[in-house]
């Protein structure tokens, strides 16, 4: 069980305005794990691990997280519907309230940090009301030693109350719940949902304000590993395509799974100290490790489960975005400290409902900016009430909802980066095959796999005629042979079988590329803008 001299441990929070409160500080994984049973509000599945239900909220609310408006923020924020603005003394009312709710309340306290490099390292104290949702911040920050504990000073608070619900038109929130960051008193506060995605996604949204602007590092929402030969590789994409599974590799060691920077130094580090992945489907055979990593200190959430604690990845009844939360520990081949260097291959995940886009290509450094800036994937038919056709979804930088500054920021740090690094990008479709959803089936993980395990191993040959074919809509060049994977798989064009179908549903795709991008064009510079599809008409 739990060591309890540290459980012991009490704060005082009076600080923060939270009086008379009964503080849990700095509890176990184990003890965290209890106190949520003995509360009745998880339960454990029969891998150990604890099972939780979010509540309301199964995801992110993208339209209910705010950004304080101030010095700091006023110039160099890039406002609009992603970061929307919210007023200082409305915070500052908001928050009052906040505390004077916990006031009273058992609550928990964590001390944690978050960049793995020494010099970037960000300390993060935590303030729940629910224990699992501060055993999720002991699994995804980093954990500081005893050692480290003695002396810690916060720089950035974490105020976590689910169960406090705002007062629209008294509050200026959309809805009863937020999530709101404000860069002068170094605060993230989020009330009103209890999914602990925004806790983690609160601490990487500041972030990807303060490494750049303060640090000239580029912050990613991408997954990272490391092999042998000390190759690094950066995987970018958003949720669904493929970002932790292609990461966490047997033959390779894995840095992380979601939040890196990218020094001026050309090292890269994980934000975090642990790993959240969509838990849909998942199986043993398909992704043994993070089957593996569903054991005691990791939580699950929204699954269903039967009257043994087996649970039912296949069962998506609450949601598709059923999850898990585990240490970076529970992966055996990870690495110590979470720093690689010198990245040599950049890879940018795409799940393609349309089918159109080849499974892997290779993009030239203009190209890389546009994709970068695009962030393509697609909704499938069903995900989301209404949608019964692959709908396109762009997220600028792979990561939009958490990127404060404009996204052709940081394409400039990263297309710089690439230059200076060497870097080959890949752009990599994890999506369909043999026409769109509905019609095609998915890309066999083992392909992809093997795809990827080619670029890293450099079986993918260099860029010339011989090697590639140069895609006539998207003016990517695929590559002809990859060890592991039928010719004909490698294009698209020839799974299909029928060429007017698929350069139908191709130029309506790249249309909607163009469309996307109209909104950046007046930023990006003629060469990033050439990256784009090739403009023909159908």
């Amino acid at each position: 069980m739990a060591n309890h001299s540290q459980s012991a441990k009490t704060i005082s929070l009076d600080q923060y305005g939270i009086k008379n409160a009964k503080v849990n500080y700095q509890l176990s994984s184990d003890e965290l794990h209890a106190e949520t049973i003995s509360k009745g509000q998880g339960v454990e599945a029969s891998s150990g691990a604890l099972a939780v239900n979010t509540g309301e909220f199964t995801g992110r609310s993208p339209m209910d997280r705010f950004i304080v408006k101030d010095n700091i923020t006023e110039d160099k924020v890039w406002w609009g519907n992603i970061n929307i603005p919210f007023e200082s003394d409305k915070f500052q009312k908001l928050y009052d309230k906040v505390v004077d709710y916990l006031s009273e309340k058992e609550i928990y306290v964590r001390d944690s940090y978050a960049c793995a490099d020494e010099n970037y390292k960000l300390n993060i104290r935590v303030i729940n009301e629910y224990p699992w949702s501060n055993m999720f911040a002991y699994n995804m920050f980093l954990r500081p030693t005893e050692n480290e504990l003695k002396d810690f000073s916060p720089e950035w608070t974490v105020v976590n109350a689910p169960g406090f619900m705002a007062d629209p038109e008294v509050d200026g929130t959309r809805q009863h719940n937020f999530a709101i960051l404000d860069f002068t008193r170094k605060i993230a506060l989020i009330g009103g949902t209890g999914y602990t995605g925004e806790i983690k996604k609160g601490i990487f949204s500041a972030l990807n304000f303060i490494l750049p602007v303060f640090k000239n590092t580029l912050p990613m929402h991408c997954s990272a590993n490391v092999g042998k030969d000390d190759d690094t590789a950066i995987f970018f994409g958003l949720s669904g395509t493929g970002k932790t599974t292609l990461s966490t590799d047997p033959n390779r060691s894995l840095i992380g799974d979601d939040e890196h920077g990218w020094t001026k130094e050309n090292s890269v580090f994980n934000f975090e100290g642990g790993c959240y992945a969509k838990v849909i489907n998942l199986s043993q055979e398909q992704e043994p490790e993070i089957f593996a990593a569903i054991k005691k200190g990791a939580i699950l959430e929204n699954v269903i489960m039967d009257d043994n604690g087996d649970v039912d990845f296949a069962d998506t009844s609450i949601t598709q975005n059923t999850r898990v939360s585990y240490p970076i520990y529970h992966i055996d081949n990870i690495k110590k400290p979470s720093i690689g260097k010198d990245p040599k291959n950049i890879f940018f995940l795409t799940a393609d409902a349309f089918g159109v886009l080849p499974p892997i290509s290779k993009l030239t450094p203009s190209q890389a900016a546009y994709h970068f800036i695009s962030g393509y994937t697609a909704k499938v038919a069903g995900t989301e009430a209404g949608v019964v056709e692959p709908v396109p979804s762009f997220s600028a930088c792979f990561g939009a909802p958490f990127m404060p500054l404009h996204p052709t920021e940081y394409a400039d740090m990263l297309s710089k980066k690439m230059l200076e690094a060497g870097v080959n990008v890949w752009l990599v479709n994890t999506g369909w095959t043999g026409g769109p959803y509905g019609v095609g089936t998915r890309m066999k993980l083992k392909y992809t796999r093997a795809m990827i395990n080619a670029a890293l191993n450099g079986d993918l040959k260099d860029y010339s005629y011989e090697n590639y074919h140069i895609h006539s809509v998207f003016g990517v060049a695929q590559p002809r042979t990859c060890p592991g994977v039928p010719t004909e798989v490698l294009s698209p064009r020839t799974t299909w079988n029928d060429d007017e179908s698929y350069y139908k549903m191709a130029f309506k795709l790249s249309n909607a590329f163009r469309e996307n991008f109209k909104k950046f064009e007046s930023y990006a510079s003629e060469e990033v803008r050439r990256g784009g599809p090739q403009r023909y008409a159908f």
